[in-house]
This record gives structure tokens, sequence and C-alpha cells, in this order.
């Protein structure tokens, strides 16, 4: 039977006949007839798909945007009619978007801000084919607003800055647009020009936009930078599946790739042979670490990091010193974590230690590729990591079974220790054999003659140093005064030591090589110690909470362990803080101090000093606030009752002192009045207590005519004597003889009436 049959048989049912019969009859919407706020409208959401795809480096505004602007043009011309068909066909379109939502949340549950913006995106552009009212144009607002908040939360660059710049530009004549057609204010003029509606004044709209910036960058200045989490659900990228074919191999692409060597002979790490460093990648980041290659990296962030924290973001560390060059010695114990299937989360071997510590939580994004070696602050005891093996080896190094590429996020929560100086310097001096197997092997050949040079260079200190922790310390100092960085440096002979070399022959070195030296000065008295590689923490951008971290930011360190407290690292590199970063830095309100020393830098020293302490007094005070705050929400439900009890309390505090500000300024303004118009005031304000106003239309007279009715005769015949001499002086000049006798039955007015 033909097609038509079948048509015409579903429409003599009674339902189907009703239903259509419905749609037909039913009135077409009160269309909404401004070009400008559909133009405008379409523009936002534009921006906000355009700043989704910066944010997350993808590909969706290639089709999104022609289509929807297709959907808006197509919406326009059929604005008057019904448009059955094209909306079961948007219904139909809408279920197949949330079945895609569902699949792609399937495959990434922990991190869902992409799949939201994109599942936005697609009913948008669906959304855009028909758009007959105001309240559509308004969806349309309010999905770009979210595209554009989903974007702020994963933009990591100032581009999103200039996009933001962008959307609030258009998104003020919207408003305006909008608000004049929900009054009904849309006429002839304005279809035929747009753009040239009353209120759309480019110098106006100008004016309003850069007070908002102005006003939105003094919040910005002032808004404290938290770049942490206080959830417990983390950015991790989509799953890979990769696992370990060999636990024990790290992949530096620029020293080893697909299993063969790159330049220096270094397969796997090995070999110690003069050579030149790979331009991107650092030379340290292998088993075995050759430190008699030469030349320098060229700059390139690496990776990006949401820290709650500044700290050295620790790649691995080295305990065998070879003479030229550092080994991972136990490499061969390198163990295989495997997570569930159903979590990303890994959970690592923590240390027993009786240090206080801090949660502190990372999230790492990769900008470019790096080794399959997963950087973290020290001390990580949850991994949240795409893959699912990863290993430790015996230094806690975490490996990845792929290399790091460009793009993987991935979260570490540290539990960092506090650096008690007073409890390091007495912690115990006798070691674990496993210790003083691994961390206090010095090559025979040089031991006697870098100990005799250690214990001088000690013999210089001013005060006598009785514990490892000050000899550490001091050790580490002397090498920075005493040594330079000698970037010429010619490559050793084959028989040559490094540390011999460094400390009498060349009087310095490469900046690694310090670390090398104060290591095994450090064991030659007796004093654990490692080489610790990994990125400086990189430079903070105020803007975006984020560190950025660059391949030059790579260097080694000296790690000294303290039995019951761990490992703890030295910098001896000159140019360097003698203690690395960590949890005692803050970045919460780094806008604001970067704002101050430009200001400072103008000012006179003696002034810059005096204010410097003010404001550091300031700083130091929000930042306890803000702490404090924190510690309160941690604790539970005692503290959200302490922190209400702080909220209320704070509130009240607030209400009283804006009362007396207000007293204070009326009576400054009282004070600022003549006699006569003073007392007419007052009259007033007793008045309006008594809610009796007088309206600004009113002359005096006819506010006492009005009011005199209204009150008893002791009051009225107060306030009409009052009122014909504030009138006699005001028109004519004349001021009351009587003038403290008027006072006195104001001042007897309101006693009664307060009883």
């Amino acid at each position: 039977m033909s097609t038509g049959f079948w048509v015409s048989r579903s429409r003599s049912l009674p339902i189907v006949g009703a239903l259509l019969h419905r749609i037909k009859t039913q009135p077409l919407p009160t269309t909404e007839e401004s070009i400008s706020l559909r133009i405008l409208s379409q523009a936002m959401v534009v921006a906000g798909i355009i700043a989704t795809d910066v944010a997350a480096d993808t590909q969706t505004s290639l089709w999104a945007i022609p289509l929807s602007i297709v959907g808006a043009y197509w919406s326009w011309l059929h604005r008057r009619k019904a448009n059955v068909a094209i909306k079961f066909c948007i219904a139909i379109g809408m279920l197949g978007a949330l079945a895609l939502f569902f699949m792609a949340l399937r495959q990434q549950l922990n991190d869902t801000r992409l799949i939201l913006a994109e599942l936005l995106i697609q009913l948008q552009v669906l959304h855009s084919f028909h758009m007959p009212r105001r309240q559509d144009l308004g969806y349309s607002m309010v999905i770009g607003l979210i595209l554009i908040g989903v974007a702020s939360t994963l933009s990591q660059t100032m581009l999103f800055g200039a996009i933001l710049l962008v959307f609030l530009a258009i998104a003020l004549p919207v408003l305006v647009l909008d608000y004049r057609s929900r009054l009904d204010l849309v006429g002839s003029k304005v279809r035929r020009s747009p753009f040239k509606q009353p209120g759309l004044s480019v110098r106006r709209l100008g004016l309003f936009l850069g007070a908002i910036l102005a006003l939105g960058l003094t919040i910005f200045v002032f808004m404290p930078r938290l770049p942490g989490y206080q959830l417990r659900t983390f950015p991790v990228s989509a799953p890979l599946n990769q696992q370990f074919d060999d636990n024990q191999q790290v992949i530096n692409p620029g020293y080893v790739r697909n299993g063969k060597a790159g330049g220096n002979n270094l397969q796997s790490g090995k070999g110690l042979s003069p050579g030149e460093v790979d331009d991107t990648f650092y030379y340290g980041f292998n088993t075995r670490m050759n430190q008699n290659l030469r030349g320098e990296m060229k700059p390139q962030i690496v990776m990006r990091v949401r820290s709650q924290a500044e700290g050295f973001w620790r790649v691995l560390a080295f305990d065998q010193y070879l003479g030229q060059g550092w080994e991972v010695s136990r490499n061969s114990e390198t163990k295989t974590l495997t997570r569930p299937a159903w979590s990303y989360q890994f959970f690592l071997p923590r240390p027993i230690t009786i240090n206080k510590v801090q949660e502190v939580i990372q999230t790492y994004t990769v900008v470019s590729e790096v080794p399959n070696l997963i950087p973290a602050l020290t001390q990580p005891k949850e991994l949240f990591f795409p893959t699912t093996q990863i290993a430790i080896d015996a230094e806690g190094g975490i490996r990845s079974p792929l290399i790091l590429p460009e793009g993987l996020t991935y979260t570490v929560i540290s539990e960092v220790p506090y650096r008690d100086r007073t409890r390091l310097g007495k912690a115990p001096t006798r070691y674990r054999p496993e210790i003083q197997d691994y961390y206090l092997a010095v090559p025979s050949r040089i031991q006697d003659k870098v100990r005799k040079q250690t214990e001088a260079l000690l013999a210089t200190s001013p005060q006598p140093l009785l514990n490892p922790y000050e000899k550490a310390l001091f050790l580490a100092q002397v090498l920075k005064m005493r040594y330079s960085v000698q970037p010429e440096l010619p490559y050793l002979n084959p028989n040559e030591d490094l540390v011999e070399a460094f400390l009498f022959k060349y009087q310095g070195g490469y900046p690694d090589h310090f670390s090398t030296a104060l290591t095994i000065m450090l064991r030659s008295i007796g004093i654990p110690s490692r080489l610790v590689a990994g990125y400086g923490a990189g430079e903070f951008n105020s803007f975006t909470g984020l560190y950025e971290v660059r391949n030059t930011d790579a260097y080694a360190m000296t790690e000294v362990y303290f039995p019951k407290h761990g490992w703890f690292a030295f910098d001896p590199i000159p140019g360097h803080e003698l203690i690395p970063p960590s949890i005692e830095e803050d970045q919460t309100f780094t806008v604001l101090q970067q704002f101050w020393k430009w200001i400072a830098g103008w000012l006179p020293s003696p002034v810059s000093n005096f204010l410097g302490g003010i404001f550091s007094a300031i700083v130091g005070s929000l930042v306890g606030a803000i702490a404090w705050l924190v510690t309160q929400l941690n604790q539970g439900w005692i503290g959200l009752f302490t922190l209400l009890l702080f909220t209320i309390g704070a509130g009240f505090a607030s209400w009283l002192l804006w009362q007396s500000w207000r007293r204070w300024r009326y009576q400054r303004f009282l004070h600022k009045l003549t006699p006569i118009e003073r007392l007419y005031q007052e009259m007033l304000d007793w008045l309006k207590v008594r809610h009796v106003v007088k309206r600004t239309a009113q002359t005096p007279f006819e506010f006492m005519q009005a009011t005199v009715q209204t009150q008893s005769t002791h009051h009225a015949a107060t306030i009409e004597a009052i009122s014909q001499a504030y009138v006699r002086w005001r028109y004519g000049g004349q001021l009351p003889e009587n003038l403290q006798e008027l006072r006195d039955q104001l001042k007897n007015l309101k006693k009664r009436s307060s009883h």
C-alpha cells in the first residue's frame, strides 16, 4: 500500500486527529522583532563557544558557530510560522545529543565540565533553528553565559581574558535591548535601523563598560588567589589503556626513543661519555644521570600546575655516585601498582614520620611532551592518573607506562612535612643498615680528600655546628659563596672525578654539579644524602592562578635523611634559595602584591618602606583570616557552627558600625545647615519616623496644612509654628526671635511621643 494511504489512515484515528487539530489551532507565539537583539545574543553564544574551544583546546567552533548562525537566520525568516516539523526534528536531535552525552559521561566520570559544555553547545545549535520569542533568545544568552563560565574554569592562559572582554562588550548592549524588549519599546525606527536605538549610544555604553571593568579589576586585585581545591573530585584526563612492558625503563624523548639511543649514546640512560645536552629535554630524567654533558636547553613551557602551595615538583632521586654522574642502583626493585577499573585513584606508600604535615593538592597539565616520570610534591599519598598502572622505584620516583603526552592532566595529593629546624637539629644520628649501605657511599679514591676539605669548610663557621642539619645548611651556603657557576666548563677526562674537579681544580661547575658536590661532601662526614632531580616551582601567573613550569626549571638538589623525620632538600646552587619553597610560601594575594610593587617603584624609599610595612600587615591579616576560615570548614559540624556564630556576630557588628556611620553623617549634615533650617529638618525626620513623609513636590505650607489635620492639637501647633518660622526665613530672610523656644517645643514633643 502507498504511504499516502497510511498517512490518511493515521489521521483518521481519534487521538492522532485530536493532536493534529490542537497543534494547528494553537495560537502563534508573540515574535521578537528586534534584529539587533537577535544578532547580539547570537554573538554572545559565539563568544562562549570560542572561549570554550580556546580554554579546552578543542575544535567545536568549526561546526557549531556556522551551523548556529544558519539556524538563527532560518529562525528569523520563519519566526511567524508554527514550524511543527522542525520542532519534532529538534526534539529528536536533543534526544540524540543526550545519548551522546551519557556515552561520553560513561568514559569520563572524573571531570565532566567539557562534556557538559559540549552538550550545551549541541543543544544551542538545535535550539537556534526555532527562536521566535524573546524568551527563546534569553535561553541563548544564558547558554552563552554558562559557556563562558565553563571556559573560565578550564582556561590556563591569558587569552581567555581577551575573549572575556569581548563577551562583556557584547553582553552590555544585549542587557539594554533585552530590557527594552520586555517593556515593549521596540518601534518602527528600530526595525529600519537596528543599531541606532535610544540607550545604545556607543559613548554611553563605552562609559558603562569602562566603569564595569574598573570595578571588576579592583575586585580582582583584592580577591584571594586560592590555587588549590577544597573538593575531593579532581581533574584527570580521559582513560589511557596502556600498561607496562618494562616498569624499570625510563623513556626520555631527548635521549632514547622507541628503544633506540638518541644523542650521546644514552640508551635507557646508560653511558657517561662526553656529549651535548638535548636542547628540549632535561638530561637528568633517566635511570643514569651523565654529568659530563655540556650545553643548555632552549626554554619552553612543559606543564602548568595548580597547587595549594609552591614547591619543588620532584621527579626522581639517585643513590649511587659513579664519579661523573649518578644512577638508581635499585632500579630492579621498581614495583607496579594497578588501580581498580572504576576509579582513577592510586594509593601510594606513605613514609613513617613524626613530622607535622599538611595536605597539598596539585593538578598538573602537560603542555609539551615529557618523559614517563610523574612530577609530584614530596611525600605523595594519592595519585589520580588516567592509566591503569603506575610504577614506584626504590627512591620514591613515580613512573607512567608511557611518555606523558601533550594535554595530559593528573592530580596528586601530598602530605608535605613542615620544616622545623629545631626538631630536625635534634634528630638522632644512628642510621639503619639500609640507609648506611646506599646513602653514605663515597669513592675510596677521593673520600679522604673530600672529607678533609669538608671539615676545613665547616671549621670556618663562626659558631660550632653540632648536628647534621646545621652542617648541611652551612655547607650549602659555603658552596654558594665560595664556588661559581662556570658555563664554559671543559669536559672531564675519562678517569677524572667530578666532585674532585669541582672542589680543587675548577672551583665550580655547572649548576647541578653544586648539588653533586654537596651530596658527596655530606656523605664523607657520615650524613646520609642523595641527589634528587625535578622542576623548580616555575613562574606563578597571578591571573590564572597557575605555576608555569619550563624545561629550564629542571635541576638537581641534595636531599638529606633525618631518622624519624624523613628526607629534606637543600639547594646549594648560586642564585637559588637555600631552602626550596614549600608550604610556608603563600600566593593568596599575589595580584595585590604585584600592584603594590608597581606603585612602590614610583615612591621615594622612606615612603615606600613605611607604606610597605602597613601593606604587609594588611596582607598578613587577610592571609590569616583566609586560613582560619579554611580551618573551620575542615572541622566538620563544629567548624560550621563556629563559622555560623562568627558570621552572625560579624553581621551584627557591621550593622552597628553602619548605624553609627549613618548617625555621624546625619549630624555632619545638620551642622552644615542654618539654625532654623536645622530645626525644620529635625522636625521632618521626626515626622518621617511617625510615617508622615513630605513629598518633594509639596511646598512647606502644603505639607503643613496636610499634616496638622492628622495630628493632635498640641502636635499641630508645634508643627505649624516651626513651619511658619521656616517659611519666613526661607522666602523673606527673617530669622525667628523665638528659635530657642521652638527648639524646646520640638524636644518636648519628641519626649512625649516616646513615652
